[in-house]
């Protein structure tokens, strides 16, 4: 089922370019072609060596891919031996234009059929919030039809799938309080709020997801055979450390987590102590490489 929120892209201005909390939306500029599949944005230049492992990002709710393109300097730097491919998903950033899934179902299979060629290839899968049931559903998915699987799911800030979706606010909320609840999160600061045009790109993409993350409930009762680094903030008011260390019954190659200071967005609010966490995990995982 495909999302049927109204979409606006307010004149000179794009879906924001990097997370809801950096800085303002920069005006819309025609996206270069590059992309490998619609789902993929990145592509890496011919001088760029080509570590065998790659790390598929996945963004949260109201996020775009741009979330996650300066983290490929950052993981190079600590020698994390992956290549960064951030996901892109319908109806933001260069796919502004298109519909948005509303059904978490409809997507995965989307995305399978998309992603199926490149995901041939060893690779991890990331996802923060929304981010990590995508990334954990389309993981189930693959399983499920005998495919090629990652060699690691990293998840962050989300509840175990057996338990109910966290919801910052109704999808059918008034703006001001799905404004608030998302400032509440450390997802919009302050400064933010005099920029409507930023506002009115962002929250019908917010909505959607949230449509999208509610409508998951699915119980899957077969383990996941794929080992699972999992991350909670300590700060954080929507997800829990309990709900996080739940996963454990979706474990079926171990499993592992972590706390880092910070809320919701710990992510963000430390970038860098995150990456080094994260480089220390993809290492493990990253054992050959290839030139080019």
């Amino acid at each position: 089922m495909w999302g049927r929120a109204r979409r606006v892209r307010p004149a000179g201005f794009a879906q924001p370019t990097r997370e809801p909390g950096i800085p303002p939306p920069t005006p819309w500029t025609e996206p270069r072609r590059t992309t490998m599949t619609r789902y993929l944005s990145r592509k890496r230049p011919d001088h760029e060596p080509a570590p065998a492992t790659r790390l598929f990002c996945f963004p949260y709710a109201g996020g775009g891919a741009s979330a996650y393109r300066r983290w490929q300097r950052g993981l190079d730097a600590l020698d994390a031996g992956v290549r960064v491919m951030p996901v892109q998903l319908p109806g933001r950033e260069e796919r502004f234009s298109e519909p948005r899934f509303t059904d978490l179902d409809a997507l995965i299979d989307d995305m399978d059929a998309q992603l199926d060629e490149e995901l041939s290839e060893p690779h991890i899968f990331y996802g923060h919030s929304m981010g990590a049931l995508i990334a954990y559903s389309l993981a189930r998915r693959r399983q499920q039809r005998g495919a090629t699987l990652p060699r690691a799911l990293v998840l962050s800030a989300y509840r175990a799938p057996h338990l109910p979706a966290p919801a910052i606010a109704d999808p059918d909320a008034g703006d001001e309080e799905l404004v608030a609840g998302l400032m509440d999160l450390g997802g919009i600061p302050q400064t933010l709020l005099d920029h409507p045009e930023f506002l009115s790109a962002l929250l019908p993409v917010a909505r959607d997801d949230l449509r999208l993350c509610l409508g998951s409930g699915a119980v899957h009762t077969e383990p996941l055979r794929v080992p699972l680094h999992l991350f909670a903030g300590r700060g954080d008011r929507l997800v829990s450390v309990d709900e996080v260390l739940s996963w454990r019954r979706h474990a079926g190659a171990g499993y592992a987590v972590r706390t880092m200071p910070g809320g919701h967005f710990f992510v963000r609010s430390d970038e860098g102590a995150f990456l080094r966490e994260l480089a220390s995990l993809t290492r493990r995982y990253a054992t050959e490489r290839i030139a080019v």
